[in-house]
């Protein structure tokens, strides 16, 4: 704006306005010179209000944007605090379930076992499938005693060293555990294929009746590492005929080794037996033997049982 005669008249005149309605407040005769100004600048402010308050407005906003920034910092991490103790309290209530099934499993089948955890998975020793568990000579290990779950049977045991040891899984392609049938307590030997669910039985009596949902645990073979009565699977299918010297059931097995965690070392294996004494209930019928000794399982039943349970 150019400083001519007619912008200082007009700021002359706003300024003796101003001081007179001073003068007049200090008086207490102001009410109508103000009702007047109010009227005469009343747009003008209104007006100038409606241009600054978005400014003001967004001016605030970017003065607070820090402590926004602050406000979801911190619930974000309120939220990671409260996940990672749901996470834990997960995590205890499965070891929780893990050790009962372990005690259970241990009590009937009268085995005497060191817990302790698997610490990695993966090839070792000239085995494919192998873990390493937390537990060593120092707790009682050796070579070839059983490990578990409360499932079923893990392996065994293939190398110590003061503070854990090497186990070969059952699922190993290397390993063979002597087998009984739970309802007519044939035996033969069950193989590991080098598939995580899948492992093959061979009975001893080639005319033997295999039928499809006939449940598994270890048979001692004289001079072989593994105790007797351990739950090991469920016959899922069987291939030949009665005679044939190549029909081969396959099983899958109880223990999910790919999940393997809390694990139970047989430090003294039972006095008799335990024979099947150590399977849960058998479930409902699932199965029924057809002509040439083995079962189709019903559509929709389940085979496995729950060992370990007493």
């Amino acid at each position: 704006m150019r400083d001519t005669r007619r912008t200082r008249t007009i700021l002359g005149i706003l300024l003796l306005t101003s001081l007179t309605l001073v003068v007049l407040s200090l008086r207490g005769s102001a009410d109508g010179a103000r009702d007047g100004a109010g009227g005469l600048f009343g747009p003008v402010e209104n007006a100038a209000a409606a241009v600054v308050r978005p400014v003001r407005d967004f001016i605030s906003s970017i003065s607070s944007l820090g402590s926004k920034d602050e406000q979801i910092a911190e619930l974000q991490r309120k939220n990671d605090e409260l996940q990672a103790q749901a996470d834990k309290e997960q995590y205890t209530r499965n070891r929780a379930q893990q050790l009962d099934e372990l005690l259970k499993l241990s009590g009937a089948g009268q085995y005497t076992v060191v817990p302790a955890q698997v610490i990695a998975i993966g090839a070792a020793q000239g085995f494919a499938w192998t873990v390493t568990i937390d537990a060593g000579s120092q707790d009682g290990l050796k070579v070839d005693q059983n490990v578990v779950t409360g499932r079923g049977l893990v392996g065994r045991i293939v190398s110590v060293t003061r503070s854990t040891a090497t186990v070969v899984l059952l699922v190993d392609a290397t390993s063979t555990v002597g087998a009984r049938i739970e309802s007519s307590m044939e035996v033969g030997f069950l193989n590991g294929t080098g598939d995580s669910r899948s492992l093959e039985l061979q009975l001893l009596d080639p005319f033997a009746a295999i039928n499809v949902g006939d449940r598994l645990v270890s048979y001692h073979v004289r001079g072989g590492a593994y105790v007797p009565g351990v739950p090991l699977g469920t016959i899922t299918s069987v291939s030949g005929t009665p005679g044939q010297l190549t029909r081969v059931a396959t099983v899958d097995p109880f223990v999910d080794v790919t999940s393997l965690d809390l694990v139970g070392v047989v430090v003294t294996a039972p006095r008799t037996d335990p024979r099947d004494s150590v399977l849960g209930p058998k479930p409902s019928p699932s199965a029924s033997p057809s002509a040439s000794g083995s079962a189709t399982p019903s559509a929709g039943a389940s085979a496995s049982p729950s060992p370990g349970a007493s």
